[in-house]
Formats: C-alpha cells, sequence, structure tokens
C-alpha cells in the first residue's frame, strides 16, 4: 500500500536465456606497412616512404568488406607528424647555431654567410654587366641606325637634287629652242614682208622720201 492510498502491481521481469543475436564473423586482412621512424637529428638518418593510400593499402591485392583502414590512417598520421618534427628540428636548427652554438658552428655558420653573400655580390655584378653590355649594345644599334638614317637622307638629298638639276637644264633647253624659234620665225617673217615691199611697195609713186 502507497502512502497516497493507490497500489500499483510490479512488472515482471522476463530474461529468456535462449534468445541471442546472432554475429557475423569476418576475417581482418594483415596490412605490411613500412616503419615510421621518429624525427631525431640528424635529419637526413630518417627515412620514410610515401603516404599509403587506406583504399588500396600495400599488401593487399584485392579490397573486400573487410578492410579496416585503421591502420593505413594511423600510418599516415606518424608520417605527418614526423616531418612536422622534421621541419621544426630544421628550423630551430638553422638559427640556434649563430646563438648556442659551439665555435666550430659559429664559424661555420658565419662562412656559409660570407659564401651567400659573395655569391649574391657576384649575382649582382653578372647582372649588372649585363644590363651595361645590353645598354651598350642598344646604344650602338641606336648610333647605327642614326647612321643608316642620316646616310638614307643624305640619298635622298642627292637624288632631289640631281633631278631638280635636270629638270632645270631641261627646261632651259626648251627656253631656249623656243627663243631660238621665236627669233627664226620673226627673221622669216620680216624678210617676207621685205619681199612683199618690193612688189607692191608703199610709195609707187616715189613721191615720199
Amino acid at each position: 500500500m502507497s502512502p497516497g492510498g493507490i497500489s500499483l502491481p510490479s512488472t515482471p521481469i522476463v530474461i529468456f536465456g535462449s534468445f541471442n543475436t546472432p554475429k557475423r564473423s569476418c576475417t581482418v586482412t594483415p596490412l605490411c606497412l613500412p616503419t615510421v621512424t621518429p624525427a631525431l637529428v640528424p635529419l637526413s638518418v630518417n627515412k620514410f616512404g610515401s603516404r599509403v593510400n587506406p583504399l588500396h593499402p600495400p599488401g593487399v591485392r584485392r579490397r573486400t568488406v573487410s578492410l579496416e583502414t585503421m591502420a593505413a590512417h594511423h600510418f599516415n598520421q606518424q608520417r605527418a607528424i614526423v616531418m612536422q618534427q622534421k621541419e621544426y628540428y630544421r628550423y630551430h636548427q638553422d638559427w640556434q647555431r649563430p646563438f648556442y652554438g659551439s665555435k666550430a658552428e659559429k664559424e661555420e655558420y658565419r662562412q656559409e654567410l660570407r659564401q651567400l653573400l659573395k655569391k649574391q655580390m657576384s649575382e649582382k655584378w653578372a647582372m649588372e654587366r649585363e644590363m651595361l653590355n645590353r645598354q651598350a649594345k642598344d646604344a650602338e644599334a641606336a648610333r647605327e641606325a642614326d647612321r643608316l638614317a642620316l646616310l638614307h637622307d643624305l640619298e635622298q638629298e642627292r637624288t632631289k637634287a640631281l633631278f631638280l638639276q635636270r629638270f632645270r637644264d631641261e627646261n632651259k633647253k626648251l627656253m631656249e629652242t623656243k627663243w631660238k624659234e621665236n627669233r627664226l620665225i620673226k627673221s622669216l617673217e620680216i624678210i617676207r614682208e621685205r619681199e612683199l615691199l618690193q612688189y607692191n611697195p608703199i610709195n609707187w609713186s616715189g613721191t615720199l622720201k
């Protein structure tokens, strides 16, 4: 009897001992993945393979439904971590040498800087020499173009002068020929008039003197 005066029957619990869910068994395909070594110094010693395709891992000829990709993903993750460690060590080793390295490492770092500066200076000088050579070639080409243009202009002026001279000479010849013809025509007219005067004189009676 409950405190409220209402009684509730309890729900019976029934256990089915013979009721079991059948489980499907499958075999796990073994994978042959390379070993990833930790990123320790020196960096050149640590070698690892390329990225593994989880859907086509090495050692598996045919992909089945029982293929698991946890090992392949774990390999790719470890590989990425090792590559990050390598980059981290490489970055910090570059700037640790001049400050915290030994005397030999500091001297080696300074020598590398000197070699780099020499290389940059030599490249800069080579670029400047190339630029000067190119400018000299351009200036020479410009001078040659000016010389050719002047020669062309002089040739044109000479040709024009010769043409004008021939034109003048031809005009002079034509004018002289015309003047000669005019003088000849005038002299012929005078002779003809004299002959006409002989046959028909103006003072035929001889009274005009």
